[in-house]
């Protein structure tokens, strides 16, 4: 079933769908407008990922897709920190700093939640998860 499938064949009675759709535009591009409370765009410090994080939060403007949320991923330092927040300007940014654990946790098969609680990447996560509740009981 594709995303479109999925958001089209639930009621929007109180239930949160979480889908991490396939890198690009292409999903939002077929979404019906207003089909979505709240959308993420995930992006790295990169010129090619931002290029794309920008064109994917101009789709979800042009289509209503709901409160738009940047989410700035793998942030080393301060020059990336800024190089997104710079391609992003007015825009609500969240970011997720490059840690160690995040990547140990993956290779052990363990969530870094469980392993790592207090990594400022998992806090990160965790003010994400905050802003899409918010977003969703919003909408």
């Amino acid at each position: 079933m594709s995303a479109e499938q999925l958001l089209g064949s639930v009621s929007d009675d109180d239930i949160v769908i979480v889908a991490d759709l396939e890198a690009g535009i292409g999903t939002l591009t077929r979404l019906a407008d207003s089909s979505v409370d709240v959308t993420l765009v995930v992006v790295e410090p990169t010129p090619r990922s931002i290029d794309v994080g920008q064109r994917a939060a101009a789709v979800a403007d042009d289509q209503a897709q709901g409160r738009l949320i940047v989410v700035a991923n793998k942030v080393a330092d301060a020059g990336d920190r800024d190089r997104v927040l710079d391609a992003f300007p007015g825009r609500e940014v969240v970011i997720v700093p490059d840690d160690a654990r995040v990547g140990a946790a993956d290779r052990s098969g363990s969530s870094p939640v469980d392993v790592a609680p207090d990594a400022p990447a998992v806090h990160a996560i965790e003010t994400i998860v905050d802003l899409v509740l918010d977003g969703a009981r919003a909408g």
